[in-house]
């Protein structure tokens, strides 16, 4: 455990302004240079000025004739390096400091870290904190903030541990920074122990009074996928305002709880009238009705931040297209892009990104052409986009070169992402071996991604020997992950070794692990449906389950025939037809049948693959019927009408 220490109860006035106290200069500066007459002309004013018009080089030279720069002058001139990006100036400038013994005042010392953290010089930033004799809460602060945004989130808990150790108290800035530091780098669990002890070290001195305190309290909890936690500080918080719902929208929306965030958003609606929500808290809840392609909701919100005056924000206007896209509207999102007077490269990867969900990898291939020809370089997202692309549409060699140009062409070296995006490719096409030695070449740790992407090829493509080998290595990184152990399950049961199934299944048990169970959302009249099983309460299961039954058999004199492989138990035929009936998807499509109006697209989510009878299933649907159903899975959209689905049965 750390030592924790009780913060002092005055407040500073701002985040790095401690009161401006002169330096103490050494005792040989007090003693007048009788060479200097009082004439001598006062040229800080000018310095000053000087840096304000962004002539830097000037009061540069012009400083190397004042005899006597005050504090504030060496603030401007520390703050316009920083916004001129020179690091030479930078450097001479803090030689120029220490040379008048200004090195150990901790105003400017605060100030010199934050300008070495501006122009990426850690290094420099660590040494003048190293140099620094008297280090107040302000100079710890400073150092903390800079290793935070560079992602040093263990340095600095280790020198918070040693603040603690020396007995300065914290101040509530420090607390933010320490609790980003949890989440700087990787989410380990050992990290989230750390923000643990500083959350209880908060409560036992009061201060849960800080809402900027408590939010970044709520971010930390929240990218550690411990919603429970992060709603429930969202819950006891006194005072919130529109950054802490925004926070707790951000926390729903990115782990996998869309129904919470817009019903986060209605109740912040009613209850903050006097704040209207922010762009932030716009794209948590544009993301979220792209998790639950809810569409009309999702119109609602583009008209509300049209009224708002917000269709002008970068990150809003990308968050849009991804929403259309994911709702099955990609014409209205390109429609938007189209329409974009700026585009920065996060739009450029929502559009590629989009077309690559519905199928359409040479379409994202030129996007990601026209994007390059028009200047603007591309970032590793957008790499995991247009890979991801080739991947849906089968284009392996397309994918291959892309993969190669990143290092050759753009100086971007591969991460675990694109390797993962790679073996996801190759493992699709069946070259499983090509992907296993793209594994072995891999000059970085393959992590779960990786790994789980060769696993998901293998249940594809029925490869017991690459699957055993790939769950193997995800069984010690991911002990608690369920799906590793039911993907292979599913693999042995493909292969009818059903002792090798039982064995699975009983690893499972031991270990308290619960399948995921599959689920689908549909959007009726505005309101979002959700089905898992015949098992959940519906006033109208009995009319679905009748109308699934009757669908099944006439469908059969069609030609359906059910994909009974996909039932992992040794049952007789009959009671796996039973149990396929019962899939969330056909639940959905069949309320979807019933609720909806003729011509009216049926648009289902579902969390999971959808499994192979499921999409035999709506295909023979859309022609029975005559409707459009749009079905996006965990991987990308299918697009049923007439019998035929968008991916060509390769998903």
């Amino acid at each position: 455990m750390w030592a924790f220490h009780t913060p002092q109860p005055t407040q500073p006035p701002s985040l790095f302004n401690p009161p401006r106290t002169p330096p103490k200069l050494p005792s040989s500066s007090l003693t007048l240079n009788p060479s200097i007459s009082n004439s001598t002309p006062n040229h800080n004013q000018l310095i000053q000025s000087l840096c304000k018009q962004g002539d830097l080089k000037q009061a540069f030279k012009l400083l190397s004739r004042e005899p006597n720069p005050s504090q504030r002058t060496y603030e401007v001139l520390i703050l316009s390096c920083a916004d001129q990006n020179s690091l030479s100036l930078a450097q001479s400038l803090h030689s120029h400091i220490s040379e008048n013994g200004f090195d150990q005042d901790p105003f400017l010392v605060t100030k010199l870290i934050s300008m070495y953290a501006a122009l990426d010089s850690l290094d420099d930033a660590r040494k003048v904190f190293d140099k620094t004799r008297k280090r107040t809460i302000f100079v710890w602060n400073a150092l903390f903030r800079a290793l935070t945004l560079a992602g040093f989130g263990e340095e600095v808990l280790g020198l918070y541990r040693k603040m603690n150790r020396i007995g300065l108290p914290s101040d509530r800035f420090t607390y933010t920074y320490v609790l980003k530091a949890c989440v700087a780098s990787e989410c380990m669990v050992s990290l989230l122990n750390k923000g643990k002890e500083i959350h209880a070290h908060i409560l036992r001195h009061g201060l849960e009074g800080y809402v900027h305190i408590m939010t970044t309290l709520v971010d930390m909890y929240a990218r550690f996928g411990c919603v429970a936690h992060a709603s429930f500080v969202f819950e006891k918080m006194p005072v919130r305002n529109v950054v802490s719902w925004s926070a707790m929208m951000a926390c729903y929306a990115k782990n996998g709880k869309p129904f919470e965030a817009l019903e986060l958003f209605r109740e912040m609606m009613i209850e903050t009238r006097d704040s209207a929500p922010n762009s932030v808290t716009m794209v948590s809840v544009l993301q979220a009705c792209a998790a639950l392609s809810a569409l009309e909701q999702g119109k609602l919100v583009h008209a509300y931040i049209l009224r708002r005056g917000l269709d002008s924000v970068l990150p809003l206007i990308s968050a849009l297209i991804t929403m259309y896209a994911r709702c099955g509207e990609l014409e209205l999102g390109q429609r938007i892009f189209d329409r974009m007077e700026k585009r920065d490269v996060v739009s450029w990867n929502s559009l590629i990104s989009s077309y690559g969900l519905h199928g359409y990898g040479k379409k994202a291939m030129q996007i990601f052409q026209e994007m390059i020809h028009q200047g603007v370089s591309p970032s590793p997202i957008t790499f995991v986009s247009v890979l991801g692309a080739c991947s849906h549409a089968g284009l392996v060699e397309e994918g291959k070169k892309l993969f190669d140009s990143m290092c050759k062409e753009h100086g971007i070296h591969p991460s675990v992402e694109h390797y993962a995006c790679m073996v996801d490719l190759l493992g699709r096409a069946n070259r499983l071996e090509e992907a296993a030695k793209i594994i072995d070449e891999m000059r970085i740790e393959p992590g779960a991604k990786v790994w789980g992407s060769l696993l998901g090829s293998c249940r594809i493509h029925c490869n017991v020997e690459l699957a055993e080998r790939a769950s193997h290595r995800l069984f010690q990184l991911e002990p608690h992950s369920a799906g590793n152990y039911v993907l292979l399950a599913d693999i042995y049961a493909e292969a009818e070794m059903w002792d090798d199934v039982k064995r699975v299944r009983k690893l499972l048990e031991t270990r308290s692990l619960q399948k995921v169970a599959g689920r689908s959302w549909i959007e009726v009249r505005r309101k979002m449906y959700s089905f898992v099983s015949v098992d959940e309460p519906n006033p109208q299961i009995e009319l679905i389950q009748s109308l699934l039954i009757k669908l099944a058999a006439e469908m059969k004199e069609k030609g359906y025939s059910p994909q009974t492989k996909v039932v992992l138990y040794d049952l007789d035929e009959s009671e796996k037809e039973r149990i396929l009936l019962g899939h969330s998807e056909k639940l959905a499509v069949a309320f979807g049948l019933i609720n909806t109006k003729k011509g009216e697209t049926i648009r289902i989510t579902k969390n999971l693959r959808l499994c192979e009878d499921c999409h035999s299933f709506t295909k023979f649907i859309s022609k029975f019927t005559n409707k459009e159903i749009l079905v996006r899975d965990v991987n990308r959209f299918h697009h049923f009408q007439n019998g035929v689905c968008s991916c060509g049965d390769y998903w």
